[in-house]
């Protein structure tokens, strides 16, 4: 199995703005690995920052954007961050 770039958490619940904990963690590293520009303080807080760069993210992978990190946007997450081939 591949080395995965974040290992906060294996655990994939949906987060929102609102959220906190590892799994928040887990999604922070994530965006900072899948787009470029992006420095996002992996505090666990998912405030307004990580709320924007969630639905930025989305975008670029051309999901629905909603600000809510389910299973689809785990799933792209996932394959974003651990891939040097796709970069928002």
């Amino acid at each position: 199995m591949a080395s995965q770039v974040c290992n906060h958490t294996k655990s994939r619940p949906s987060v929102k703005r609102g959220s906190s904990g590892v799994a928040v963690k887990q999604a922070q590293c994530y965006l900072n690995n899948s787009m470029t520009g992006k420095d996002l303080v992996q505090d666990g807080v998912f405030g307004p920052v990580t709320d924007a760069a969630t639905r930025r993210f989305q975008g670029c992978a051309d999901i629905t954007v909603d600000g809510i990190i389910g299973a689809q946007t785990w799933s792209h997450l996932t394959f974003w961050a651990n891939s040097s081939d796709f970069v928002c």
